[in-house]
């Protein structure tokens, strides 16, 4: 079984591999290729951008949720090439492409047939969580057998850029370093003297030298690249970046590289067959696509999920898995006024509530219509941008935007992160979604805090009086965390997940194929709420 795949790495943050990425991707896609784009999570806002750049949806790849057995077994499925469900490219499997949906947001049916896979790698190569690297780009790469190639920021630098790519092709066994990419070039003579040391001094090739860019086509946000649904832009941005790859990049160099990588032996079956909980009764591939409203489907819960400009944060996977658990997914939007068919359950994935709270505290019966469905017992599940949606209000700039109040919290937005990082987490209390005592593996990223309503607030402000010795009471949480890397807090002092009835809502983000419980909990959950039983 093999895939022609390379990971494009940096030597840090900021080097320019995500932008190397999504111009390789778009160039690759708009020749004619079909690309599979994947990112070392976690990672919402690249996965987003590259997902659009290829015409079909990005996995997240990230050892730290996932053993190399079930890395590899997820990136093949995602592929099209495991347990034989393999197909020649060019052949069509039913799969919707990105640009079919609004937002350019779309899932797969069933993956593939892809002619080549793009990893976008995370922070430097060999950067990891402890002294020997563990979860790193690196480590990536070796599970999945593929050839690196590094993003480097030349500014300022010549000779030791060999130095550099010298001790990178040296630095760890198992990961190839099969060529580099000069970024950020001051001119003709820079370029030659950076080409000409690196492939003396070594035996690595020079795939492309890019100049300096006067400005980004992409744009920035504290979070990381800005979304392309603000962004009316995008797709030109885009097709800039792939303008400047096809210009300063080898791509078939690039291409030869890429088929250079091994095969692997296939798994013996598909991810999805192997998580506990699948419904091997489900309708075949080509019928796993978003339901409309009004479609009713007896023998499946219908669970909905908000994807909209506010929040939009969903792994392709955990929808998927939802899929694979029994259900039928229904696409839906707080922004606007159309009417909600019957539900049997509700996500909602995290976002950027903040940018858009003005607009969502209007929409009063949008907000009535959640905490209506949170009383009836209806089973909710919301990460982040999502909880802070069913919270009493979103404080932003000293302005404060009333919510759904299902929970008596503000989110109080701070000009720095809040909560950074991996987690683990075990259930304290009991719910329709997480076993107590089961432990877990998630992630947050939140420039909010929650504050309980009974905090005091400063004369003339919405913001909490932090010099005030009032009673601060955060509700019981469902959950407590353990932080494994960054600055982790949850809702306070490691304690997330607050519960109302059949409602869940956190700050942590989970990846479901590194929690294989919650799918089939939430749709054992939603069939119950559907028979009118307990959930």
């Amino acid at each position: 079984m093999n895939l022609p795949r390379i990971v494009i790495a940096g030597l840090s943050g900021g080097s320019g591999k995500t932008l190397v990425s999504l111009g390789v991707v778009r160039a690759l896609a708009r020749a004619g290729l079909a690309v599979k784009p994947c990112k070392k999570g976690p990672d919402y806002i690249d996965a987003w951008w590259l997902a659009l750049a290829a015409g079909h949806p990005t996995t997240n790849l990230d050892p730290y949720f996932l053993g190399a057995d079930m890395l590899r077994s997820l990136f093949w499925t995602q592929c099209g090439l495991a347990g034989g469900q393999g197909q020649p490219a060019g052949q069509s499997s039913g799969g919707a492409r990105v640009q079919d949906a609004p937002c350019g947001f779309s899932l797969l049916s069933r993956p593939g047939p892809f002619d080549m896979a793009v990893i976008e790698g995370n922070r430097g190569l060999f950067d990891g969580r402890d002294l020997s690297g563990s979860c790193s780009t690196a480590e990536l790469a070796r599970i999945l057998g593929a050839p690196v190639v590094v993003v480097m920021d030349c500014t300022k630098m010549t000779r030791t850029a060999a130095a550099i790519v010298s001790g990178l092709r040296h630095f760890e066994q198992g990961v190839r370093i099969a060529g580099v990419i000069l970024n950020r070039t001051a001119g003709p003579r820079h370029r030659t003297v950076l080409r000409e040391t690196i492939e003396h001094y070594t035996d690595v090739p020079v795939l492309g030298v890019l100049p300096k860019l006067t400005d980004n086509p992409i744009p920035e946000r504290h979070m990381g690249l800005v979304s392309g649904m603000e962004h009316e832009e995008c797709v030109a941005g885009l097709d800039r970046v792939a303008d400047i790859m096809a210009d300063h990049v080898d791509l078939h160099r690039l291409r030869e590289v890429a088929a250079s990588a091994p095969a692997q032996r296939q798994p013996i079956a598909d991810l999805w067959s192997l998580l506990p909980g699948a419904d091997h009764t489900a309708p075949a591939p080509s019928a796993q696509r978003d339901v409309e409203p009004q479609a009713v489907h007896h023998a499946r819960p219908r669970i909905g999920y908000v994807h909209d400009a506010a929040l939009w944060f969903y792994y392709e996977e955990n929808l998927l898995a939802l899929r694979h658990a029994g259900a039928d997914l229904v696409r839906l939007s707080l922004l606007d006024d159309a009417l909600w068919p019957d539900l049997d359950g509700l996500y909602l994935g995290g976002g950027f509530p903040e940018t858009l709270a003005a607009r969502l505290a209007a929409n009063r019966p949008a907000l009535d219509r959640l905490r209506g469905l949170s009383d009836a017992g209806l089973p909710i599940y919301a990460e982040c941008g999502g909880f802070m949606v069913l919270g009493r209000s979103i404080v932003m700039d000293g302005t404060e935007h009333p919510m759904a109040n299902i929970f008596p919290v503000r989110t109080v937005f701070h000009p720095k992160p809040q909560g950074l990082g991996y987690v683990d987490a075990t259930a304290v209390r009991d719910n329709p979604f997480h076993p107590v005592g089961a432990p877990f593996r998630g992630h947050e990223f939140h420039y909010s805090r929650c504050v309980p309503c009974d905090t005091p607030t400063a004369e003339g402000t919405a913001e909490p009086d932090c010099a005030s010795s009032g009673p601060a009471t955060l509700p019981v949480c469902a959950l407590l965390l353990t932080a494994q890397s960054g600055h982790v807090t949850g809702m306070g002092e490691g304690r997330d997940g607050l519960l109302h009835n059949n409602t869940l809502a956190a700050y942590t983000h989970i990846f479901a194929p590194a929690v294989p419980h919650w799918a089939p909990a939430m749709v054992r959950a939603a069939r119950g709420f559907r028979s009118g039983r307990p959930a």
